[in-house]
C-alpha cells in the first residue's frame, strides 16, 4: 500500500543539513539589475525587497505584469541573478554556497510554473517523467509509488501512460504539483499556477495547494497578479510595484485596510470584489 502524505515523517531523508529552527526563506534588501549591453542603461527589476517565510507558512507576492515578482522569486531561490542584498535559503546564505552545495539544496525547493504543458517533456509519458526523477533522486523519491503519488493530487493512476498533450490544463498542472511533491520539498514556489485555467479548475488546484501545505508542512511562496487567488491560499502578502514592495502584511489586513493607493487600485479592479477598505 502506498504511503499517504501524512504518514511520511517530515524530517526523513533530508539531503542537506540546515541550521536549527531557521526560516525557510529570508530575503534582505534584494536588488536585481539588468544591463543593456547596447545602450549601457541599467534597469532595476527588483529594488531593495525584503521578506521572510517560516517553515510551513504561506506568503504571496502580487503585482501587475512587469512588477518584478517573478524576478524576485527566481533570484530568491538561486535560479536567477542577484545584484545586491542577502538571501538565506533553508538557513544557508546563497552567497556562500558552492555550486555543488546549491545543487544539493535544490531538491528542497520545487517550482510550479504558470504553463504546465510547457513544464512537461512532450516526449515523455507521466510515468516515464516520474521514472526519470526517481533515477536522479532515488532515496528522496522512494517514499511513495507512482499510483499513490497521482492519487495524492486527485488524479487517476490511469493517467500514468498519457503524454502531456493528452492531459487537460488542470490535469497537467496537478501532474506538475505531483512531480514537485515527489521531491518532498521544504519550499514550493507557485508562479501563477492557475493562470489560464477554467474557474472551476482553478478552485481545485488552489484547494490542492492548501492541502499540500497542510499535510506536508512545506512552505509556499505564491507569485500572482490575482488577489482573489492569493487571499484564498496565503497568510501574508507583499504587493510589488516597479520592483519595490509598497505594502505587506497579513492578507486580511492588507485586503480590508490597505495602506497604499496602488493596493487599493488592485483591489478595486478585482472582478466581483467584495471588500471594504477603511481609510
Amino acid at each position: 500500500m502506498s504511503e499517504t502524505l501524512e504518514e511520511v515523517p517530515a524530517d526523513e531523508g533530508r539531503g542537506l543539513p540546515d541550521p536549527e529552527n531557521a526560516p525557510v526563506l529570508v530575503v534582505d534588501g534584494l536588488v536585481v539589475e539588468h544591463h543593456n549591453r547596447t545602450t549601457g542603461e541599467v534597469f532595476r527589476a527588483v529594488d531593495g525587497v525584503s521578506l521572510r517565510i517560516g517553515a510551513g507558512e504561506s506568503a504571496a507576492v502580487v503585482g501587475e505584469s512587469g512588477s518584478g515578482k517573478t524576478t524576485l522569486a527566481m533570484a530568491a531561490t538561486g535560479l536567477g541573478p542577484r545584484s545586491g542584498g542577502d538571501i538565506e535559503l533553508l538557513g544557508h546564505s546563497l552567497a556562500s554556497l558552492s555550486r555543488r552545495r546549491l545543487r544539493e539544496l535544490r531538491p528542497e525547493v520545487q517550482i510550479v510554473f504558470q504553463d504546465p504543458h510547457g513544464s512537461l517533456d512532450s516526449r515523455q509519458s507521466v510515468r516515464s517523467g516520474l521514472r526519470e526523477l526517481r533515477g536522479l533522486q532515488r532515496k528522496r523519491t522512494s517514499w511513495i509509488d507512482d499510483a499513490g503519488l497521482l492519487e495524492s493530487v486527485r488524479l487517476s493512476p490511469d493517467l500514468l501512460d498519457r503524454y502531456p498533450h493528452q492531459l487537460s490544463g488542470g490535469q497537467a498542472q496537478r501532474v506538475c504539483i505531483a512531480r514537485a511533491l515527489l521531491m518532498r520539498p521544504r519550499l514550493i514556489v507557485a508562479d501563477e499556477p492557475t493562470s489560464g485555467l477554467d474557474v472551476s479548475v482553478q478552485a481545485d488546484v488552489l484547494g490542492l495547494l492548501r492541502e499540500v501545505r497542510e499535510t506536508t508542512g512545506a512552505a509556499l511562496l505564491m507569485i500572482s497578479h490575482d488577489l482573489a487567488v492569493v487571499r484564498s491560499v496565503c497568510e501574508t502578502v507583499h504587493v510589488m510595484r516597479h520592483g519595490r514592495v509598497v505594502e505587506g502584511g497579513p492578507c486580511e489586513t492588507v485586503f480590508t485596510r490597505p495602506a497604499d493607493d496602488y493596493t487599493r487600485e488592485l483591489l478595486a479592479a478585482m472582478p466581483g470584489a467584495r471588500w471594504r477598505a477603511r481609510r
